[in-house]
């Protein structure tokens, strides 16, 4: 483009072709504008340049020098966009904003602002030196930006060390990053970053699954989920340092910048004590300022194995026995943050051998299997679930995972090629495994072909491990244990046991979590109860009286075993 530009400097005889070699030379070097540098070295002068580029471009052009500036202006496009699309606004006319650009061809830049500003951008010519004299000039230094290090008492930064994490750079293969903008150069140092680490490094050392950084009106809230439950930490960072905060975690996640009135998700990958940690990141716009959600995923404190998941033997039997099926549809269910994903690949992980071929789409991937080939779900360029789907079925092969059935129409995909020959292994949204049957009738799946297709349900939750560092017998009388909704029956005189609460639990009693699962194999007279339209309760009785261990008695069998203790077990199963 610059070449372009230059030739049509030298037709029209404002320079000469020594000159643009030149400037193009020093261009390499600077990453400067071809039109700045021809100003800075005398060869043209900034208002032919302008006039040159107003009549290429055919847009009005604008001396800034001339305009009175409308401090109100400043606050539609703030100064975080003006540096880093060199834009400095003109005035407004009912919905059209006219912007100072140097090029206004740029169409990405007048869409994004377009969308960011809720107005209609006309752009007008002026020349980059000019506007980045105005910006200098006009707009204050960020206050989001500003870290008074003398008032920060609540945390001491001197004790954070560097070190302890290194955010790992994208591989070549990926989505190339984008510019980072001033703000992000700004964000990308300093104490921010130190905040940042602490709290992430942190994090991970007390084994948090997810962080949650909230703004309230005059207070900044972070919370660690440990073992299932929210913490708020000690000492959050001051209320001041919320944008400049979450500014940097979307540096890390290679995020949009500016964007701050849509949700955004993005992937953080860094080293933590060596150790490689992935980090799903999500934001939302609230009330005051953007909220954001940090999934930690810990690469190496995974095994994908059926016994260090917690499934009993006999459990375990059931459904390695349909996993040996080489057709069908294995189901997992239960709620966001259960562990349904860690259980898929713990099948596929018990599956996986150079003798078939194994296809997934996920959303997103959370952790790389050797010798499967794993598909991240796009929905914004229309890679769907559905899509993605129907695409591997010409990709021959054997087992196919998709991370979660949504609709009738990836219910019916997968279902299909469960009938073609292939063994299907997916998630759904449920609570329970008879309750998964009515959840794909009301997708508007018909009865027989889910009857014909599907060989197992799994159903899953966790529970708090007691903290074997201040675990303690704990006897529980019959009225308390009745009105728990246990019978003396239930218990069968077994020895009970709680948490005391210690340093190595933070207090609460508890270290760790285990799962509890629910697995229905579907019978004939689960078929047949299928094909009827039975209600979620009828289904039930008629796999209980069919072998199904019910959830509420897999985690009474964690309680006797001393492994977790009595609130869990209420607080996590139902009674039906």
């Amino acid at each position: 483009m610059a070449e372009k530009i230059g030739e049509l400097l030298i037709n029209s005889g404002l320079i000469d072709s020594h000159q643009l070699n030149e400037a193009l030379r020093i261009q390499k070097n600077t990453n400067k504008k071809l039109g700045t540098i021809l100003v800075e070295l005398g060869y043209v002068s900034e208002n032919k340049l302008v006039e040159f580029l107003s009549k290429q471009y055919k847009t009005q052009s604008v001396k800034l020098d001339e305009i009175e500036v409308d401090q109100t202006l400043l606050q539609v496009i703030p100064a975080k966009l003006a540096k880093q699309y060199i834009v400095f606004p003109v005035r407004r006319e009912g919905k059209n904003l006219y912007l100072a650009m140097s090029n206004p061809a740029d169409v990405f830049v007048v869409e994004d602002l377009k969308f960011t500003t809720a107005h209609n951008i006309i752009p007008l010519i002026s020349s980059e030196k000019k506007i980045l004299e105005f910006i200098d000039k006009y707009y204050k230094q960020d206050d989001n930006l500003e870290i008074d290090l003398e008032e920060d008492n609540e945390i001491n930064l001197d004790d954070i060390v560097d070190e302890n994490i290194e955010v790992i750079k994208k591989d070549e293969n990926e989505k190339a990053d984008e510019v980072v903008s001033d703000l992000a150069a700004s964000v990308d140092s300093g104490p921010i970053v130190k905040i940042v680490n602490n709290l992430i490094t942190k994090a991970v050392e007390e084994g948090s699954s997810d962080i949650h950084i909230e703004p309230y009106d005059q207070s900044l809230r972070i919370r660690y989920r440990i073992d299932g439950v929210l913490r708020p930490i000690d000492n959050p960072p001051k209320w001041t340092f919320r944008k400049s905060i979450v500014s940097r975690i979307k540096v890390m996640a290679h995020m949009k910048l500016q964007e701050a009135r849509l949700p955004q998700d993005g992937r953080i990958k860094v080293k933590v004590h060596g150790k490689p940690i992935d980090i799903r990141v999500a934001t939302i716009p609230t009330m005051y300022g953007e909220k954001v959600a940090m999934r930690i995923l810990d690469r190496e404190k995974v095994e994908f194995e059926f016994d260090k998941l917690g499934f009993d033997p006999d459990l375990e039997k059931k459904l390695i026995k349909s996993l040996r099926n080489p057709v069908g549809i294995i189901l997992i269910t239960g709620p966001t943050g259960s562990g349904k994903t860690t259980t898929l690949y713990t099948c596929l992980s018990k599956i996986n051998s150079p003798e078939i071929n194994i296809t997934t789409a996920e959303d997103p991937v959370e952790f790389s299997l050797d010798g499967v080939n794993q598909l991240q779900v796009q929905e914004s360029v229309g890679l769907t679930f559905a899509s993605a789907l129907r695409a591997y079925l010409r990709q021959d092969p054997n087992v196919i995972m998709v991370g979660e059935i949504r609709d009738k129409e990836t219910a019916e995909i997968a279902i299909r090629a469960s009938l073609t020959g292939h063994l299907v292994l997916s998630s759904v949204h449920t609570n329970s495994t008879a309750g998964t049957i009515t959840r794909l009738i009301n997708m508007g799946v018909e009865p027989f072909l889910i009857s014909s297709t599907v060989n197992c349900i799994v159903s899953q939750r966790l529970l708090r491990r007691i903290c074997d560092n201040c675990k303690v017998p704990h006897k529980i009388s019959e009225e308390e244990l009745k009105h728990l909704g246990f019978t003396p029956e239930e218990i069968g005189g077994a020895q009970l046991y709680k948490g005391m609460g210690c340093e190595k639990c933070g207090g609460t009693g508890y270290k760790g979590m285990v799962g509890i699962f629910e697995v229905m194999d579907i019978t004939p007279e689960i078929r047949k109860a299928i094909m009827k339209k039975m209600t979620t309760d009828d289904l039930e009785k008629v796999a209980v009286q069919n072998g199904l261990i019910t959830m509420r008695e897999v985690a009474l069998r964690k309680m006797k075993q001393g492994i977790t203790d009595v609130l869990e077990v209420v607080k996590e199963t139902a009674l039906r």
